[in-house]
């Protein structure tokens, strides 16, 4: 028996694919400066304001384990450091160092470089990343839920 017919491009597939080889050429990238990307977002979301360990991991889509080792690695390279929140005793904030804004600015050329190239070949770039961004934000719902059965008491 034949394999149903497609009638629509295998979207998950592509998407997959291209993430995948993007985070690639990316990682590789930024390795050349000595960052990953979990690095140089982190860095650049505290740049943007101030921020605790976990709103940063929010942002950066982190889960707590790896936001840790993420911020040990930038507070052992000098990058950032952790400073005590003066509204709640708890809570750290990332503050990122000259040093940290430095890696940061050459790290953004390069992601800007790397997504430029992605976009080179797509013929209307800003039309391409609004149906990507349409896309990501309805995945972010609360989406279709497990149906419960009865236990057939």
């Amino acid at each position: 028996m034949a394999a149903p017919e497609r009638t629509v491009r295998d979207l998950t597939g592509l998407l997959n694919l291209a993430g995948h080889v993007l985070s690639n050429r990316l990682a590789a990238a930024l390795a050349d400066i000595d960052l990953s990307p979990r690095m140089q977002c982190v860095l650049v979301h505290a740049m943007e304001e101030e921020r605790t360990q976990i709103e940063l991991a929010a942002l950066a889509d982190l889960d707590k384990t790896t936001m840790v080792s993420t911020v040990d690695e930038l507070e052992r390279r000098g990058l950032a450091e952790r400073k005590p929140s003066p509204t709640d005793r708890r809570a750290r904030l990332i503050v990122v160092t000259a040093e940290g804004r430095r890696a940061a600015a050459e790290g953004r050329r390069i992601v800007d470089r790397i997504h430029a190239s992605a976009l080179a070949g797509v013929s209307d770039p800003d039309a391409f990343a609004t149906a990507l961004t349409t896309l990501a934000e309805a995945a972010r719902g609360p989406g279709p839920q497990p149906i419960r059965r009865s236990r057939g008491r």
